[in-house]
C-alpha cells in the first residue's frame, strides 16, 4: 500500500482529527495500535490507480462499510461541535453498497446524501477527504442557522 503524504496543516484539521478519532474508536481489535494517522486514513484515499483496481460492481466488505459510517459520524460530531446542539447521524446501506446517509438535529435533517456503489469509497487525497467534509458540515450549520426553531425542537 501507498502511504498519504499531506501537509501539516491539513493533518491537524479538525475534520480530519475527527475522522481519524471515529476510524480508531472502530478498532475494537487494537490493530491501529502504533499506526501514524496517515496509516489509519490510507484505506480512505483512492487515487486513479487504486480506484482502476476496484470492480466497477461489488458488494462492499463490512470495512468499507464502517468507513462510510466513520465518516458521517465525523460530520455529525463536527456540526455538533460548532452549534452545540445534540447531532444525530444514520447511515442506512443494503448489502449491495447503495442508501442513504442522513444527519439530524431536532426535528432537522441537515445532511441527506443518497450514497451508490459504496464499496468504491474513498476520495483522491487526504485535502478531498477533508473539503468534503468541510462543505457537508458548513451546509449543515447553514441549514441550523436557517431554521433555527426546527432545529431547537
Amino acid at each position: 500500500m501507498e502511504t498519504a503524504i499531506v501537509a501539516d496543516e491539513v493533518k491537524v484539521a479538525p475534520f480530519v482529527k475527527e475522522m481519524v478519532r471515529q476510524l480508531r474508536a472502530l478498532d475494537s481489535y487494537g490493530s491501529y495500535d502504533g499506526w501514524s494517522d496517515d496509516r489509519v486514513l490510507e484505506p480512505l484515499i483512492l487515487t486513479k490507480a487504486r480506484k482502476a483496481e476496484i470492480p466497477v460492481v461489488g458488494d462492499p466488505d463490512e470495512v468499507t462499510l464502517s468507513r462510510v459510517k466513520a465518516f458521517y459520524n465525523a460530520v455529525a460530531v463536527r456540526v455538533e461541535a460548532t452549534t452545540k446542539l445534540l447531532t444525530v447521524p444514520l447511515v442506512h446501506l443494503s448489502h449491495e453498497g447503495f442508501g442513504r446517509a442522513l444527519v439530524s438535529v431536532g426535528r432537522l435533517i441537515v445532511v441527506d446524501r443518497t450514497l451508490r456503489d459504496v464499496h468504491r469509497f474513498g476520495f483522491a487525497s487526504i485535502e478531498k477527504l477533508e473539503a468534503e467534509g468541510d462543505k457537508i458540515v458548513r451546509s449543515a450549520v447553514e441549514m441550523i442557522e436557517r431554521y433555527p426553531s426546527v432545529a431547537n425542537h
